[in-house]
């Protein structure tokens, strides 16, 4: 009978499923989240009251530290003219994704034209009246209800101006994940062993039985003796 048992257990150790390898998050793992709306504040602090500019919509953040009520992000990289801010948003603002945008900022930079007006007319005829000035676009903030652009240039951040919000190009991609085929293919699968495994198994248990059996019929008894056979 151990011989019966010891095949069982081989061919159900056989028909098992393997084990799923451990996954340990690398320490530098990108995590991204999305400003999916328009109104998703960067703060310099861990206060409401240090807004510096919205995100553009439907751009994103690098997450540094997921805390309670704020989130530690940095916003745009080391690559001049572009420079990394980086600073906190509120952590219900966000959205968190689980792979790495293929554009996470944008990259936008905005030429602005100063009109100097002449002070009188015996001014010189080659003086420069206008000046134009590149900078580096992060994000806009309304006050007082006018609208402002914090920007960079030269190294050095701040405001400036403007009579329109600036016009960009939307992503999406945070949009298809939730409902991409490869999910959607997951989700149709039921949980537990698959179809292969139970058949697997099904033929295990089959193969038992007749290992059990020819054991069995291999270990019959002798009959009892004759009582009418002399001893």
């Amino acid at each position: 009978m151990k011989y019966f048992f010891i095949a069982l257990s081989m061919l159900l150790a056989l028909a098992a499923p393997p084990a799923a390898p451990a996954v340990r998050a690398s320490a530098d793992e990108l995590r991204y989240a999305v400003a999916a709306g328009p109104d998703v504040p960067f703060y310099a602090s861990e206060s409401d009251e240090e807004g510096l500019f919205l995100i553009p919509e439907t751009y994103y953040v690098h997450v540094l530290y997921e805390g309670g009520a704020y989130t530690a992000v940095e916003y745009l990289v080391n690559d001049p003219p572009y420079q990394k801010l980086v600073g906190y948003c509120r952590s219900e603002d966000l959205t968190f994704v689980d792979f790495v945008p293929a554009r996470p900022y944008l990259r936008k930079q905005i030429t602005v034209s100063y009109t100097i007006p002449n002070g009188s007319d015996d001014a010189f005829q080659d003086v420069f009246d206008s000046v134009e000035r590149t900078f580096v676009y992060y994000g806009m903030r309304y006050r007082a209800g006018r609208l402002y652009l914090y920007v960079l240039s030269e190294g050095k951040f701040g405001y400036i101006p403007s009579e329109a919000e600036p016009e960009f190009e939307r992503n999406t991609d945070f949009l298809n994940v939730p409902s991409g085929p490869a999910d959607a293919e997951n989700e149709s699968k039921p949980s537990g062993m698959g179809a292969a495994q139970i058949v697997v198994l099904c033929i295990a248990c089959a193969a038992a039985v007749v290992i059990a059996v020819i054991v069995l019929r291999g270990k019959r008894p002798s009959p009892p003796p004759d009582p009418s056979e002399e001893p």
